[in-house]
């Protein structure tokens, strides 16, 4: 592309020039036509570009390119599922690179309070066992219980406000809306 757009602008440039020129003339002449001219391009330095190769082969400019479509599905969940690793075990607090610098520190002989849940006694230990297993098991089903129950008042709450504007819009009706069908369903 640069090769025609140069071969262009040298064609643009060229013919006007020597359509200008005049016989030879002495070496006084060519100054003032230099400076006559006063030209934004060296024709030297075009010719110079014409006369290198290009770097760019034509051959490649009527190539067609090759196009790649690839389509990617998301993981099923259960493949997903399947690519985790659960054989690992419970990671302690801070890693395992952690927790071997603290065993190698701090043996538990010399400093038993210093080990995990070495703060607790025994019976502090079976407290916190206790109130995580009430929590795990039962604190579940009390709390379902908790948001039923409130799910219930808020959805009779809501009934009652509809009866009431209803009952309200029936009201101010010719006649108490006698004939509508949703003052005939109030019931009354």
């Amino acid at each position: 592309m640069r090769l025609i757009a140069l071969l262009f602008t040298a064609t643009l440039v060229a013919a006007p020039a020597r359509a200008q020129q005049t016989p030879a003339s002495p070496p006084q002449d060519t100054a003032a036509k230099e400076q006559e001219l006063n030209l934004p391009v060296s024709l030297e330095k075009i010719k110079e570009a014409l006369q290198q190769t290009p770097t760019i082969s034509l051959r490649t400019i009527d190539e067609r390119p090759t196009f790649r479509v690839q389509i990617r599905e998301r993981m099923k969940i259960e493949e997903l599922i399947a690519s985790l690793n659960f054989k690992a075990g419970p990671i302690p607090a801070g890693g395992v690179y952690m927790q071997e610098q603290q065993r190698v520190m701090f043996p538990s002989v010399d400093n038993p309070l210093v080990q995990p849940f070495g703060a607790f006694n025994q019976g502090q230990l079976l407290t916190i066992l206790i109130e995580n297993l009430v929590g795990k098991y039962l604190g579940g089903k009390a709390l379902n219980a908790i948001s039923k129950a409130e799910r219930a008042r808020a959805e009779a709450a809501a009934r009652e406000e509809v009866r009431t504007a209803v009952a309200e819009y029936c009201n101010a009706q010719p006649n108490a809306g006698t004939g509508l069908a949703i003052c005939s369903s109030l019931g009354r």
